[in-house]
């Protein structure tokens, strides 16, 4: 069967369109025209510069390769409800200079307008072959044109399609929030932010927020500088302890602390000038205080003792005015330094 309805590039869109593959440049459709032709069945001409007789021009709705071959271009156009009154039997497609490019014959139809009585929007498309679709830009202003429905519904699965696949990375994500802290990593996003002291200072915690913790061992070498104490830490300095005849207690258990230190002296000669007496620990700094008290078990006996000198590590003591020059006395002694 002869083909009836066809389109064809005239001798200028010819040249037009092998003068933009030669060079690398772009061929820019951009509107097409609609026309009765002066009431007869056309038959496309390729010298032709205009449409018979030209009804109606506008910019295209769309312009785009052929999903299904790669060697068509499919031009489109919308004519609103609003507009209409005439005929249509041919259509022709210009370029951005007001060149035809195109010319096609249609099936004849009547496009109406609304103050006759009826009204409807008509889709008007031009499929053309091409050796070469790169060369033509496909582009159209989409402030000027109307969407066919079909053109809304692909556009509609597009993004359907495109939201559909952005959320599933987003659900798939480990972190798709960047700017946002996970709970899992504790903050960690702030420390490697440098923001240490912001978030502290936003928190209104001052600079002990971001001392360590001592441990017991720290606490009792004396070494927890610049360190918080955990209450285990605390009460190691006040651990219990098993104590001998001569000991000591220190307060807190750390070197500098208040040493106290109780010992006692037994055996010792009446009348004695010069008792040395050694401390069972030596003090730091210095011994402040002694205190002496007689522990001898003989009715008959009474000792006083006398201080004659002390050190960090000791004493001398003499007794004084004993009843018994020739008993053997014993003594507690109790002292305190640091």
């Amino acid at each position: 069967m002869t083909t009836k309805y066809y389109a064809i590039l005239t001798n200028q869109g010819a040249a037009r369109l092998a003068n933009a593959a030669a060079l690398g440049t772009k061929l820019n459709l951009t509107q097409m025209a609609v026309g009765d032709a002066n009431g007869i069945f056309p038959t496309p001409d390729p010298a032709q510069t205009k449409l018979i007789n030209q009804k109606r021009i506008a910019p295209l709705n769309m312009l785009s390769i052929d999903p299904n071959n790669p060697d068509q271009i499919i031009a489109e156009q919308v004519i609103p409800e609003n507009e209409g009154g005439f005929w249509i039997r041919e259509i022709g497609l210009y370029d951005d200079e007001g060149v035809l490019i195109a010319v096609a014959n249609s099936p004849e139809t009547y496009k109406p307008q609304l103050q006759e009585g009826s009204g409807r929007t008509q889709t008007l498309r031009m499929i053309l072959v091409v050796s070469n679709t790169a060369t033509i830009t496909l582009k159209v202003d989409p402030s000027v044109v109307l969407a066919t429905r079909q053109y809304v519904d692909d556009r509609v699965i597009e993004v359907k399609q495109y939201t559909d696949s952005v959320m599933k990375k987003h659900v798939d994500a480990i972190n798709p929030h960047p700017q946002y802290p996970l709970i899992a990593n504790a903050l960690k996003e702030m420390v490697d932010a440098g923001l240490v002291n912001e978030v502290l200072k936003n928190l209104g915690l001052g600079e002990a927020a971001k001392q360590g913790v001592a441990t017991a061992a720290q606490m009792q070498s004396g070494t927890a500088t610049n360190l918080l104490p955990s209450v285990a830490a605390v009460m190691s300095l006040f651990s219990k302890r098993v104590f001998s005849t001569n000991d000591f207690v220190r307060i807190p258990d750390v070197p500098g602390g208040l040493i106290i230190q109780y010992l006692s002296l037994g055996n010792t000669a009446g009348n004695s000038d010069n008792v040395p007496v050694t401390w069972p620990v030596p003090f730091t700094q210095a011994c402040r205080c002694i205190l002496v008290q007689d522990t001898g078990t003989s009715a008959s006996a009474i000792t006083q003792w006398k201080v004659k000198s002390r050190s960090t590590t000791g004493c001398f003591l003499m007794t004084l005015g004993s009843t018994d020059s020739a008993a053997n006395y014993t003594a507690d002694i109790f002292v305190m330094g640091y």
